[in-house]
């Protein structure tokens, strides 16, 4: 698998911007180890250009009449590597060179039909989310056990005005979406890809734990009663070291903390003190001192597990660096050739898009509460993905909810590569 052309431009004007991204493709596209014939182009966009969705696409579509199939979203943010445009108008592009049997768009439109009905068997799956949608969390369960291995990445669409997604399935994959323009929102839609297409993926936590562990031993609902036998409010008091004699200190104290739940036996909270992947972070959302009660923006059950939690950027940096390791050391044959070697090797300033590395291309979905300042410094988060990577091609947004597994996160990262066989 060659490596995956990539553009990333920020301009007022999109069809400026549309134009510099248009120029990196095309020139990699010339180059021997990059993709020549792109399939599948995934395509995201701040909600600056979120009113010319449409156009955007028609002109890149026609710019590139190779692509035949298109996926992507709107953010409050998009990144490429080593560069992120938060808050201004910008767009990130990438296409993939992948087998036209290994892929499949789907949208709200054209959903995605069973394997029985199309003969397309879903491995893993590229997902984008309105997050308005009504039963979301179930949608992505539904979605999630519709794939051979259960495993989602992706995230929710952000912005300040309508929340868009591109959804285009060519060469007859995929039927209804020439009349609706490839331009939608509500819903679910994304890509689904076969076993031919390798993915590794990581989630990355941008939180880190102020409590020990707990145990929800009584809960209604969304409302904790009781953390280990004891009055959840009591538990939560004692653990922030604050009183409800002094309100106003308690209380800004409550809203700066989170809780990170999961399920018994499942990835939790770590002996190294950091939260394991498996821990979806939610907001506290009021107290019940009647009932002694805390309530939070999810469904809680008895036996799950708890910690409350607080955004750290020094802790979100070293669990990125974490996943970026684990990634390469995946990536990285026990026995590798001579130029395995080398690009692996190189310093960061040495460290060109090599398909020696075996990464393809690069899909990272972050928060929009680690974007921006969070981690020091304009793009410094997709400095840290770099540093450890390389200059590998990659392509983002800034999500309102990171999705993973079957799971809806917070506060943190997915980070997925595109990756080949080892090169001789």
């Amino acid at each position: 698998m060659k490596l995956f052309p990539t553009g990333h431009a920020t301009h007022p004007q999109w069809q400026m911007a549309a134009g510099l991204v248009l120029a990196q493709v095309r020139a990699q596209m010339a180059l021997p180890d990059h993709a020549s014939a792109p399939t599948l182009g995934l395509l995201y966009i701040t909600d600056h250009y979120a009113s010319e969705a449409q156009h955007i696409l028609d002109h890149l579509s026609a710019e590139l009449p190779e692509v035949t199939d298109w996926s992507g979203t709107v953010g409050i943010g998009v990144c490429a590597n080593n560069a992120e445009y938060f808050e201004e108008p910008a767009l990130s592009l990438m296409l993939c060179e992948l087998p036209s049997d290994q892929f499949r768009v789907f949208s709200g439109v054209a959903p995605l039909g069973s394997a029985e009905m199309t003969g397309f068997e879903a491995h893993t799956a590229l997902v984008h989310a309105d997050p308005v949608t009504h039963d979301l969390p179930d949608l992505i369960g539904e979605m999630a056990g519709r794939t051979d291995t259960g495993y989602l990445f992706g995230g929710l669409s952000s912005g300040r005005g309508e929340l868009i997604q591109f959804a285009v399935g060519g060469n007859g994959n995929i039927r209804g979406h020439g009349a609706a323009g490839g331009v939608f929102s509500g819903g679910l839609s994304g890509v689904v890809f076969g076993e031919g297409v390798r993915l590794i993926s990581r989630v990355t936590q941008g939180c880190q734990p102020v409590s020990p562990q707990h145990v929800v031993s009584a809960c209604d609902g969304n409302l904790l009663l009781e953390l280990d036998g004891e009055p959840a409010l009591d538990v939560l008091l004692r653990d922030l070291d604050i009183s409800l004699d002094r309100p106003q200190p308690a209380i800004e104290t409550v809203r700066a903390t989170m809780v990170g739940l999961s399920d018994a036996g499942s990835d939790g909270l770590r002996r190294t003190g950091d939260l394991g992947a498996d821990v979806l972070v939610r907001h506290i959302i009021g107290l019940d001192p009647t009932r002694r009660g805390v309530a939070i923006a999810d469904m809680v059950e008895p036996g799950m597990h708890l910690s409350f939690v607080r955004r750290n950027a020094q802790a979100a940096r070293a669990d990125l660096m974490r996943i970026c390791a684990e990634i390469r050391e995946e990536l990285e044959p026990e026995e590798q050739t001579l130029a395995t070697a080398r690009a692996v090797a190189g310093c960061e300033a040495e460290s060109a898009p090599h398909p020696a590395r075996r990464i393809a291309g690069a899909v990272y979905v972050s928060c929009v509460g680690r974007g921006g300042p969070h981690f020091g410094a304009p793009g410094a988060e997709l400095q840290v993905v770099r540093h450890a990577l390389g200059d590998v091609p990659l392509v983002g947004f800034f999500a309102n909810g990171e999705i993973a597994r079957n799971h809806v996160y917070g506060y943190t990262g997915v980070l997925t590569v595109f990756t080949s066989e080892p090169v001789a």
